[in-house]
């Protein structure tokens, strides 16, 4: 069986951690790598380290995800792999949500992902070729007292996964969905002495994402979940 083969990867949402994973093994296997976050600053070191560019894009902004993905083109090529990484939060007492920031937190966990996605499978369908990978949480499938403005955004990003890897895998375009159960370590967030392996480690995740996309037509996947062997769920 024939693995697929992918050469471009851009990554959105891009920061330390998950994302960060993701482009150093992308780049340790030949791909070349683009990173686009609201703020580009923070990802210098990244992209020293990887041989990555990076593009300031706010993907809430259909004019602004349209000039990301024709830069890209441009400077590096057509993306044939694109991983959706960003999210938006407002927490609190349901009454007292603010209407203006769940509306943001929406855009950016949901319509965000759709106008990256969209712009992603233009440019793949005409080869029958790609792969589109979003980044859920466990609030794609649960919502959580007090964050109801994350799980509606997760709950749709979900619903848009699975909407489009019915429309679009028959046409050879690879969509699948990652719930990520769990918290992921990091410097900032690090797991007690006495309870090893209880977070995700971000490369294990980064790993899983890979073995993915290696997966033959065959036998695709459209969701994994991903959590920490004493996580409950």
């Amino acid at each position: 069986m024939e693995h697929p083969k992918y050469k471009i990867a851009l990554i959105v949402g891009a920061g330390e951690g998950l994302s960060a994973s993701l482009a150093r093994l992308l780049s340790a296997q030949g791909i070349r790598v683009a990173l686009a976050a609201r703020k580009v600053e923070k990802l210098g070191a990244l992209c020293t380290e990887t041989g990555a560019k990076a593009y300031a894009c706010n993907a809430t902004e259909p004019d602004e995800v349209e000039r990301l993905f024709g830069l890209v083109e441009r400077e590096i090529g057509t993306p044939d792999l694109v991983v959706y990484n960003a999210s938006g939060r407002s927490r609190g007492p349901f009454v007292d949500l603010v209407p203006a920031e769940v509306a943001n937190a929406i855009a950016v966990s949901a319509y965000g992902g759709f106008l990256v996605a969209q712009q992603a499978a233009k440019r793949m369908l005409p080869n029958k070729h790609g792969a589109i990978l979003f980044t859920g949480a466990s609030a794609s499938v649960k919502g959580y007292a007090q964050s109801a403005p994350f799980a509606m955004g997760k709950f749709a990003l979900r619903g848009l996964a699975q909407s489009m890897a019915r429309e679009l895998s028959p046409q050879g375009i690879h969509i699948a969905h990652f719930v990520i159960d769990g918290g992921i370590r990091s410097a900032a967030h690090a797991e007690p002495a006495d309870k090893p392996d209880s977070l995700l480690d971000p490369d294990a995740i980064a790993e899983s994402y890979w073995s993915v996309l290696q997966q033959p037509r065959s036998a695709w996947s459209w969701e994994i979940e991903l959590r920490p062997w004493v996580e409950k769920f």
